[in-house]
């Protein structure tokens, strides 16, 4: 391959690269939102989704059947678009939740779910955090999926963007007093 070629290459490489780094954007985490986001009003309200995430996720992974696993449910919202009016709070998110238990030294990933969704939330002082989340919309199973996310993200997000795992299996293992080197093993 002559010079003029590898140069190309790598040009083309150095551009694929920093293409997907500005498509990430900042907060391909989840801990921050997406470009745009009120990251004020997003660290406020993450919690409350997560929070609220976990609870919806509960009794719904064969984990939880197995007493010996310990089994419990970590989620992860990621903002795709944020807007407060009037007291009312819209959140666009992706969402992954894993259901994690333990058996000799190692993470059980028993099951999961991930895709899209929309939240309300109203400040409430007396509630956990300040927020309660007032309703919660998801998208259909199958036919429609595409319309209904059409209809609720701008297309300029990913709402089918998922957090990363790596973040929720380093909760886990924090949780469940495993090293970080231990070992994802499915249930």
């Amino acid at each position: 391959m002559t010079v003029g070629r590898w140069g190309t290459g790598l040009a083309a490489t150095g551009v694929l690269v920093v293409t997907g780094v500005w498509a990430m954007g900042p907060g391909a985490d989840g801990a921050r939102g997406r470009a745009g986001v009120d990251e004020r009003l997003w660290g406020a309200v993450r919690p409350v989704i997560e929070a609220r995430l976990v609870a919806d996720s509960r009794g719904g992974g064969y984990g939880e059947a197995v007493p010996g696993f310990r089994a419990r449910w970590f989620c992860r919202a990621q903002a795709q678009d944020l807007e407060e009016r009037d007291g009312l709070v819209r959140a666009g998110v992706s969402t992954l939740c894993l259901e994690y238990g333990v058996r000799a030294g190692a993470l059980l990933e028993c099951g999961g779910a991930q895709g899209p969704q929309v939240l309300r939330l109203r400040r409430d002082t007396g509630a956990a955090g300040g927020y309660r989340v007032v309703s919660a919309q998801r998208p259909p199973d199958g036919a429609g999926y595409a319309q209904w996310v059409d209809a609720h993200f701008d297309r300029e997000t990913a709402a089918d963007d998922s957090p990363p795992t790596s973040t929720l299996e380093a909760t886990a293992r924090t949780h469940f007093g495993l090293p970080a080197n231990a070992p994802v093993r499915p249930c």
